[in-house]
């Protein structure tokens, strides 16, 4: 026994350390969210108060301004521009009292209040059970989201009042005690914003007939004192303008974001759409209400908020961005069997809500649609069609894990292999890597726009300077090729023609192709390839920041034609920015080599057959040509690309260790892996 207390106490020791460590992991953790949370909340703020007077806490001023409608006598509805309800005017009345700049520093810090209010009520009301570490790093996580998200920001620059609907229902919901004070919350949110009374039916269905009784007196009996108070402003909101439409900006602007919105957008006018509208607003409303009252007796009274504030977003006449946060919310459902299935729903939930649509839709016609109504096409699919999980259900505590490749540091370089970057034996969700792949474009895209050397006249002299640097190089080593490569391929029409064919259309294509092979046929090999690739970008991107360069074809005296573009008219001061779409100074390095070199040698190392290792080994040498030869690139531009991939792919050997060679040699080396030593020790 002796003997048995004295080995065992070693063991308890390092155990109790361990939990103190993890402890210890999980308090920092949480402060550095915390941190992060501030951080955003500064940066929102700074973005207002850095908003010169007149554009920043527009509808605040249009409101309690000293020329605001409700400053003013006469009717609140006169200009159109007051959209809130009577009774939300009378309780702004006394606002009109104090000093305009006193209440602007009041209202943007009141807001942030109130959003860290939302974030803490949020986060206690997930539903139960949660891990330690969800309950620790909920709060804060929260209120991140809420300040990057869109709804937000556009309160804090317009001084609107939309956050406090949400947070009374919130409070109305989890924070009170008892049904009838619950009721009162959710009955004042109703008259400030009317289509919140569709959560009077999910209390009564729910059993809260006491809360729903209450909200709708609390309702009727608000909306009373306005009309008493103010009868011709009562009328022209309820009757007149059928509660409030027509107030405000455009209903088919992109702002408005329901059901109303996207049919005028669509081309739908007069009865036919008053009749679509009212149709489908119903079936939206009625089934939003069902799959609520279900989620709610499940347990899952959150989603079942965020269901029923998704179809009040779909049904209301007007829903202006500022009014969209129910979408953020739902993002607590879970969807999915599979552990990497799981985080698709919230990934697009977040980046719908934080990111403007053109970045999330590419900017193409035939998406306009889709692009325009985003937003309200999320609240539809919460409201309606996105299968979330029952408490009751397996795959909602124990989804199917996720097969990875087993880690395996690199062996000339002694760095833990980041757990983010492992590879997956198995497919990836692939709305979840289309939705990536498009969100990092577009990131790319804007990053490369805005790299120093842009249309700018400093920028362009910096560009000029280091494309004679460049051409000064080459010459050193007599490789200065691309003005005798360029008027050769001039004189040639079919070689000009197949160059610029090959240099506009295969930069894109094969790349995606590639992908879209190994995420199909090869998916061991799909995560390490597309790890790669991303490394390389991002080197590529620090050097069109660090080095803007001008091409053969800008650089002023080399006599290079462009082939693509035609020939550049060096007389104008805004020759170097053929469109807004580009910079023209992004060269160094060339990415259109370096991702063909990408290609060729992914394609060289899991291809099966010589013939494809061979055709993929061509495609950089034909990009090479093309980029010389249409005067886009220098021949130095081609291994500054060449380094940036070969810096990807080292980047990936040593965070990622080495590739593992086929899926069945992973497997196989994931079923060898002894198990951890807690686990293979006998009861």
């Amino acid at each position: 026994m002796a003997n048995a207390e004295h080995s065992g106490g070693p063991a308890e020791a390092f155990g109790a350390g361990d939990a103190g460590a993890a402890r210890a992991r999980l308090r920092a953790a949480r402060l550095g969210l915390w941190l992060i949370a501030a951080i955003l909340a500064i940066r929102q703020v700074a973005v207002v108060l850095a908003t010169p007077r007149g554009e920043r806490l527009t509808a605040l001023e249009t409101w309690v301004g000293p020329e605001g409608v409700l400053h003013v006598k006469g009717s609140l509805y006169d200009s159109t521009l007051f959209t809130g309800t009577p009774f939300g005017g009378l309780v702004l009345k006394p606002l009109t009292r104090a000093a305009e700049q006193a209440l602007g520093w009041g209202w943007t810090f009141g807001t942030l209040l109130l959003v860290a209010a939302l974030g803490l009520v949020a986060a206690r009301a997930l539903p139960q059970p949660v891990s330690r570490r969800t309950s620790l790093f909920a709060a804060p996580v929260a209120i991140s989201l809420l300040m990057l998200s869109l709804p937000v920001r556009n309160t804090l620059w317009l001084g609107q009042t939309s956050i406090i609907p949400v947070l009374l229902v919130l409070l109305g919901c989890f924070a009170v005690r008892g049904e009838k004070t619950g009721g009162v919350l959710i009955g004042l949110a109703a008259a400030l914003q009317p289509t919140v009374l569709l959560f009077a039916p999910l209390l009564w269905f729910t059993g809260r007939r006491r809360a729903a009784l209450a909200a709708g007196v609390t309702f009727a009996g608000s909306t009373a004192v306005a009309w008493a108070a103010m009868p011709h402003d009562s009328y022209t909101y309820w009757v007149h303008h059928m509660a409030g439409v027509g107030l405000g900006g455009q209903a088919d602007a992109l702002a408005n974001q329901s059901l109303h919105g996207a049919l005028l957008r669509l081309g739908l006018t007069g009865p036919l759409e008053i009749g679509l509208f009212l149709v489908l607003g119903a079936a939206v409303a009625g089934l939003g209400l069902r799959r609520a009252v279900r989620y709610a007796r499940d347990g899952q009274l959150l989603l079942a908020v965020a269901v029923t504030g998704c179809a009040a977003v779909a049904v209301s006449p007007t829903t202006w961005q500022h009014q969209l946060l129910w979408v953020l919310l739902a993002v607590v459902g879970r969807v999915g069997k599979r552990a990497s299935d799981r985080c698709v729903w919230p990934v697009a939930v977040v980046l719908v809500m934080t990111l403007p649509a053109k970045m999330m839709v590419p900017n193409t016609s035939a998406l306009y649609p889709l692009r325009d109504n985003v937003v309200l096409l999320a609240a539809l699919a919460a409201a309606t069609v996105v299968p979330f999980l029952s408490r009751a259900s397996t795959p909602y505590r124990s989804p199917i894990p996720t097969q990875y490749a087993p880690a395996v540091p690199a062996r000339r370089w002694r760095v833990p292999p980041l757990p983010f970057l492992r590879r997956v034996l198995t497919r990836p969700n692939l709305l979840l890597e289309l939705l990536l792949i498009r969100v990092t474009y577009a990131a790319y895209q804007r990053v490369r726009l805005a790299a120093t050397g842009g249309s700018d006249a400093g920028g362009r002299a910096t560009a000029e300077r280091h494309g004679r640097e460049i051409l000064d190089l080459e010459r050193l080593l007599h490789i200065d090729i691309e003005h005798a490569v360029n008027h050769a391929v001039v004189q040639v029409d079919w070689l000009r023609n197949f160059f610029d064919f090959y240099y506009e259309s295969f930069h894109f294509v094969v790349p995606l192709a590639v992908l879209g092979v190994l995420y199909w046929r090869r998916p061991v090999d799909y995560r390490w390839a597309r790890s790669a690739l991303g490394f390389a970008t991002l080197l590529a991107l620090a050097g069109f920041w660090l080095y803007p360069l001008a091409p053969p074809r800008l650089l002023p005296g080399l006599g290079v034609l462009d082939t693509v573009h035609g020939v550049q008219d060096f007389s104008k001061p805004d020759y170097g920015t053929l469109t807004a779409l580009t910079n023209q100074y992004a060269a160094m390095p060339s990415l259109h080599f370096g991702w063909s070199l990408w290609c060729g040698l992914v394609i060289a190392i899991v291809a099966p057959r010589w013939w494809m290792k061979a055709l993929g080994l061509l495609h950089p040498l034909l990009t090479l040509a093309a980029i010389v030869a249409t005067g886009n690139h220098w021949v130095l531009d081609a291994v500054g690309g060449a380094a940036v991939v070969g810096a990807g792919f080292g980047l990936a050997y040593v965070f990622q260790g080495p590739r593992a060679r086929t899926a069945a040699a992973a497997i196989a080396r994931t079923a060898l892996t002894p198990a951890p030593e807690k686990d293979r020790t006998p009861g």
